[in-house]
């Protein structure tokens, strides 16, 4: 079966900084794969890499089959122009640490903005399918709320539902939980924990570690822009094999 992400040996620089070296990993439909490590290590710009938010400098990513961002002609690839770019990222929802919410929208108008807009789908559609995503996030009471009024647990959950509005079949998380204060962690892992159960293929940078051992198909652990082990969560982070995997572990577990 063909993968529904596919990384093949990507480099991504920042001037004279490497900051991916050459990443190769796979995720099949309906997987969630976990990516810890150290800040710096090149998670998010990986994450930001695979719906062409940045551009890769060597490689390619395939999202269900098809390249991101470019078309391959004569064996070269060339860049899409960003209009179809913004066509193939509908496919990819993403989740940021922050919530990026429109302030002088409700909870409900946020989520029925970009199905309307982006997709041209009457109001009436977008409204009836927005207020069953709210539900879903289990916000369905603060629907005329706005960003303003809710928590950060609550603004993450809209941001979450609003990703889902455009139907897409892979989403990505970057740190979704880091801007939230303890207690309300667990609503958000709460979502994402149903989403994986529903069969949603998810790639997740985090730092938590418990979410990563109960709901993870894969861990993926980054240093300095390459993966330096990777495996089922379970397994490496109860018996990581590399040095520098233990020496992180040791520190956040």
């Amino acid at each position: 079966m063909t993968p529904m992400v596919e990384a093949q040996g990507v480099h991504k620089r920042f001037g004279r900084t490497e900051v991916l070296r050459g990443i190769d990993l796979s995720v099949a439909a309906g997987e969630v794969l976990c990516i810890v490590g150290p800040s710096g290590s090149g998670k998010s710009t990986f994450l930001r890499c695979v719906n062409h938010l940045e551009k890769v400098d060597a490689g390619r990513l395939l999202v269900d089959g098809v390249l991101v961002g470019y078309r391959e002609e004569g064996g070269r690839l060339h860049e899409l122009r960003e209009r179809e770019v913004c066509a193939t990222r509908r496919d990819i929802g993403m989740v940021f640490q922050r919530f990026n919410l429109f302030p002088h929208m409700t909870a409900l108008g946020n989520v029925m903005e970009a199905p309307m807009q982006v997709l041209g789908r009457p109001r009436a559609e977008a409204r009836a399918q927005a207020v069953a995503l709210l539900e879903r996030v289990g916000l369905s009471a603060k629907a005329d709320n706005y960003p303003s009024q809710l928590s950060g647990g609550q603004q993450q959950r809209v941001a979450i539902a609003r990703a889902l509005a455009m139907g897409p079949k892979l989403m990505l998380f970057d740190e979704p939980t880091s801007a939230l204060d303890p207690e309300l962690v667990g609503e958000v892992l709460d979502v994402m924990r149903q989403l994986a159960a529903d069969g949603m293929t998810m790639i997740v940078v985090t730092h938590e570690m418990g979410f990563a051992r109960e709901v993870g198909d894969q861990l993926v652990f980054m240093d300095e822009g390459t993966i330096v082990e990777s495996g089922p969560p379970r397994e490496v982070l109860a018996a990581p094999r590399h040095k520098r995997t233990q020496a992180f572990l040791s520190k956040v577990l």
